[in-house]
């Protein structure tokens, strides 16, 4: 299969259908939790963020949606904006059942360039998808919420693992399309795009942790206090790499992070081992 072609976009958009899944989250299993998985659940710092990222999410995909001209891509876009709008309503069904406190949210804006926005997104759903399996599975362990808390997220992060997946891919073949497939430009507006994600990621998340050390250091000190960054990468590896074995190996996937991870992962292992610090300032 020649990647940008018409069999490249068929089958990114068959894979994206057919992953779908149904649930309405104001009906899934939520389960009840003792008094300690409550204060852990009510002290992650970032409720309110990830409630306005949803729902601006939502309002920007399925915007972006209605501009493409495309009618087999513009019908998998907008289900995916309607996908994010059922995040966010996710995000709010668990904000209410357990009495998490949070400021009202303002109205939602779409912004005036919308496809460099679509775009910019979609990078940062591959910076967060990312370190979020791996947090996903380190809070799994540590065993601090109920296993159906887990089973009502497992697949969620499947759908944002298929949501970047496409993405990728959306991203490479609408390139190619506009007669920008040469590999070294779409490697450079590439970097360029997650350059721009990142940054938003942090200011978005800085804003909202008041350690100030950003989604990644302040998430893993919630679920764990002996945790090393070794870890932290190993794990966000090993689970990267389990979501991703899901989908066909013709489809072009996110490996920038994982591939500058495993970079990483090879010079820390030379370091002496040192604890994540957590929120509250422990340190090995």
């Amino acid at each position: 299969m020649k990647i940008g072609s018409v069999e490249h976009k068929e089958l990114f958009c068959l894979s994206f259908r057919e992953s779908y899944r149904d649930y309405v989250p104001e009906q899934l299993p939520w389960p009840e939790l003792d008094d300690k998985a409550l204060a852990t659940l009510r002290g992650i710092p970032f409720w309110e963020k990830a409630l306005d990222i949803e729902a601006e999410a939502g309002a920007m995909v399925s915007g972006y949606a209605a501009i493409v001209k495309d009618p087999t891509i513009q019908a998998w876009i907008a289900l995916q904006g309607r996908e994010e709008y059922r995040h966010s309503r996710l995000i709010k069904t668990l904000i209410d059942r357990y009495s998490v406190e949070i400021s009202p949210r303002p109205a939602v804006q779409l912004p005036k360039n919308i496809e460099p926005a679509f775009t910019v997104f979609g990078f940062e759903e591959c910076l967060d998808s990312f370190f979020a399996f791996g947090l996903f599975a380190i809070a799994r362990e540590a065993d601090i919420f109920p296993e159906q808390m887990f089973q009502i997220f497992d697949p969620i992060l499947d759908e944002e693992a298929r949501h970047i997946v496409f993405f990728v891919n959306w991203f490479t073949y609408v390139q190619i399309e506009r007669g920008q497939g040469l590999p070294i430009l779409r490697a450079m507006k590439t970097l360029w795009y997650y350059g721009k994600a990142l940054s938003n990621l942090i200011g978005a998340f800085g804003d909202s942790d008041p350690s100030g050390k950003g989604f990644t250091a302040t998430g893993a000190g919630i679920f764990t206090d002996d945790l090393t960054l070794e870890k932290l990468l190993t794990v966000c590896l090993q689970e990267n790499h389990q979501r991703m074995s899901k989908y066909d190996p013709q489809l072009l996937q996110p490996l920038f992070l994982p591939r500058l991870t495993g970079l990483i992962l090879r010079i820390v292992k030379l370091l002496p081992k040192r604890k994540i610090q957590t929120a509250a300032g422990a340190s090995a």
